[in-house]
């Protein structure tokens, strides 16, 4: 069967990364998680304490970046490095969420970002979620999922999330923090979140992990999953 890209889109907290993992793990396909990647770029920026409001400032810092993605064979996950550097549990704390929407508006971040991205599913057999893969990074990809889910069940599973890396997380904070990067990644300029009117729209709301891995799979394959 010949492989494909698989464009997974949608808002925080729906389900996309997780999905695509094990849809990627079913498919024996690669998994790119580009919001990994961007929230590397704000721990980068944060931790050198880079002015987003200064061009030269962000387009020096943009050199010397390097981000990949490596197997963890004790959780068979893939894990973000930064600049040689495991940042996986350090990138998903709620400061970086805060901050990671803002970092990704900067037109010259997602420019670095979505040419390593193209490079990275050129040979095709590639599943890989974000905001604008579909629309943006991959719009010829044969098969694009939209992922949206109810506003209080995303708070709450992101709060959960938090919860099981240690981190204590209020749900009004949370709310805030989903709201305000709802507003942003739907509003900036630079490849805002949009449904891609030749994608699938899946609604996660009522969903257990396994059916939304097994409907993508279906869409994929053309074959219903058998259990």
């Amino acid at each position: 069967m010949r492989k494909i890209i698989i464009a997974i889109d949608g808002y925080s907290a729906c389900g996309k990364s997780s999905t695509a993992k094990r849809v990627a793990a079913a498919l024996n396909y690669g998994y790119v998680d580009t919001g990994a990647m961007y929230r590397a770029v704000t721990l980068y920026f944060m931790e050198h304490y880079i002015d987003l409001t200064n061009p030269k400032s962000v387009s020096k810092a943009l050199g010397e970046i390097s981000i990949t993605f490596h197997h963890n064979d004790s959780t068979g996950q893939n894990e973000t490095y930064l600049n040689g550097l495991n940042v996986e549990e350090r990138i998903r704390e709620m400061e970086i969420s805060q901050r990671v929407s803002e970092v990704a508006a900067i037109k010259a971040v997602r420019e670095a970002m979505v040419k390593q991205q193209q490079k990275m599913g050129k040979s095709k057999g590639v599943v890989m979620d974000g905001r604008d893969i579909g629309s943006v990074v991959f719009p010829n990809a044969e098969l694009k999922i939209f992922m949206n889910a109810d506003f209080d069940v995303r708070a709450e599973r992101r709060q959960k999330e938090l919860f099981d890396k240690d981190n204590l997380v209020d749900l009004d904070e949370v709310k805030e923090n989903l709201r305000k990067r709802d507003k942003i990644d739907t509003t900036r300029a630079e490849s805002p979140l949009i449904r891609p009117v030749d994608s699938v729209e899946v609604d996660t709301t009522h969903m257990f992990l396994e059916e939304q891995v097994d409907h993508i799979v279906q869409l994929a394959t053309g074959e219903k999953v058998n259990k």
